[in-house]
């Protein structure tokens, strides 16, 4: 969060990515932006007019040719003076420019400090701040619609709308409570239940929505485990859609965990191929076989991988083939998504079995999983997998907009929605009823106003901007 004494300071960052370019913008806003802008280009801008001429450093001497602009205070991104640099993208030549700025009044900015600006000079609010990143990082084109529609304003007037609604119907009880005599009965009718009533309903819409937004910009992580040579690495590439695994015939050939991220239909995977899980003797290996344990233990969703020739029966079940650390973990989180997961399904026309089946069945001891059969090699049962992944990390094809949403997002939406349906039991009991329900609103909001920044801790901004990129 920016301090005082910093409000008054010019900043200045590169503000475009790292690496060399066709162009290369450096950004100044603050106080003397414009001044320190006009210093480096020699001479008097107009404001929004793009200008072309050579950028100077303090000495006069020539460091680029470019594009020069000035945005003035309040019609800016920051709200303040914004002066821009745009000249050519390579590294070393925006060092020179960078340094020569901050030789004539700047300092480097801190990630995200011009967006803080922007935020506290109230051009947009925390959910647009935060989409600017959302945008910026987003990894499908469904995550980037999401993000601009927040950007766009449509998350924070969705909020502000029920705050609004929340306002009246406070107000409306306040009134009662005040003004006894003027018989404002509404208890009676139960006006305001049903309204709250509606409300929630919305609320939960919006959460339903923002649940799924999380997903779709946090992804899952998922864990391919199993034996050695069961084909984890095989299906790691296969979903990957390219070789970036090890694989041999060679038992133990993964000894370390192989991250790799990829979108599938829009929902980010976090695919972690790990090593066979075995006893063995191997130091290297038995480090790589404690590193698959716990990573088994962390993941968003398990694939236990086995091969389908070794294990070819239909009513193979987790009980058979997972080890007792997995089984006690999968038995005490049933809701993990278990998926057992018969590979090498292609060269089971050669024995006498028929193919494991698809669907999500019940163990023994009550274990929920997946069980599907697939191929590596030839892509059978591939589709089927991606689509129980998007199932079961809650990212569905319902046409509706999804709210990127961030984890604080999703608490303020539960805390709003505990407060709203504690309003309802209170008018529902009678006894103090418009005292309770009253407060119980005034946290509803409390928490709403939390997501937009309207109330908000300087360490929650802090942590908010601090994951910016410098330049933003």
């Amino acid at each position: 969060m920016q301090k005082a004494d910093e409000a008054s300071d010019t900043i200045a960052a590169v503000a475009t990515p790292p690496g060399q370019g066709g162009i290369g913008i450096i950004r100044l806003s603050g106080p003397s932006a414009r001044k320190i802008g006009e210093q480096m280009v020699g001479r008097s801008l107009d404001a929004r007019v793009a200008t072309l001429s050579p950028f100077f450093d303090a000495s006069k001497r020539q460091l680029d040719h470019g594009i020069a602009l000035y945005f003035p205070q309040p019609n800016s991104f920051t709200g303040e003076d914004v002066f821009e640099l745009q000249g050519h993208g390579g590294p070393v030549v925006l060092d020179l420019l960078l340094a020569a700025v901050c030789q004539l009044g700047a300092r480097i900015a801190r990630p995200g400090e011009f967006s803080e600006r922007a935020y506290l000079n109230d051009k947009l609010d925390l959910v647009q701040a935060e989409a600017i990143a959302d945008l910026i990082s987003a990894s499908s084109e469904q995550a980037a619609r999401s993000a601009l529609a927040s950007l766009s304003g449509e998350f924070s007037a969705t909020i502000n709308m029920f705050l609004t609604e929340l306002t009246r119907l406070r107000v409306y009880i306040e009134a009662a409570i005040d003004f006894p005599e003027e018989d404002v009965d509404f208890l009676a009718e139960s006006e305001v239940v049903n309204e709250l009533s509606a409300l929630r309903t919305s609320l939960m819409d919006v959460r339903k929505r923002a649940t799924q937004g999380r997903v779709l910009r946090d992804g899952i992580s998922v864990v391919l485990a199993g034996k050695p040579n069961a084909g984890k690495s095989s299906l790691l590439n296969a979903l990957a859609g390219e070789e970036r695994a090890i694989v041999t015939h060679v038992a133990g050939t993964t000894r370390d965990i192989v991250r790799e991220h990829v979108v599938i239909d829009g929902l980010p995977l976090h695919l972690l191929d790990t090593a066979g899980i075995r006893e063995t003797e191997d130091i290297v290996e038995r480090i790589g076989v404690e590193r698959a344990q716990a990573a088994s233990v962390k993941a968003d969703a398990l694939l236990w991988i086995y091969d389908a020739v070794e294990s070819p029966a239909t009513d193979v079940q987790p009980e058979d083939l997972l080890p007792p650390f997995l089984l006690q973990h999968v038995l005490s989180h049933p809701d993990l998504p278990l998926f057992m997961v018969a590979n090498k399904s292609d060269l089971l026309s050669a024995h006498p079995v028929h193919n494991v089946s698809q669907q999500t069945v019940r163990s023994r001891q009550g274990v929920q999983y997946h069980q599907l059969a697939v191929s590596a090699i030839s892509g059978e049962g591939l589709s089927e997998l991606k689509s129980r992944l998007k199932v079961v990390a809650g990212l569905q094809n319902t046409g509706e907009q999804l709210i990127l949403a961030r984890r604080r997002h999703l608490e303020a939406l539960e805390r709003c929605q505990q407060h709203v349906d504690a309003a309802m039991l209170a008018l529902e009991s009678g006894q103090l009823a418009g005292e309770l329900a009253a407060e119980d609103l005034r946290y509803a909001q409390a928490a709403l106003s939390e997501i937009t920044g309207e109330f908000s801790s300087d360490d929650l901004l802090g942590e908010i901007f601090s994951s910016f990129c410098i330049g933003k």
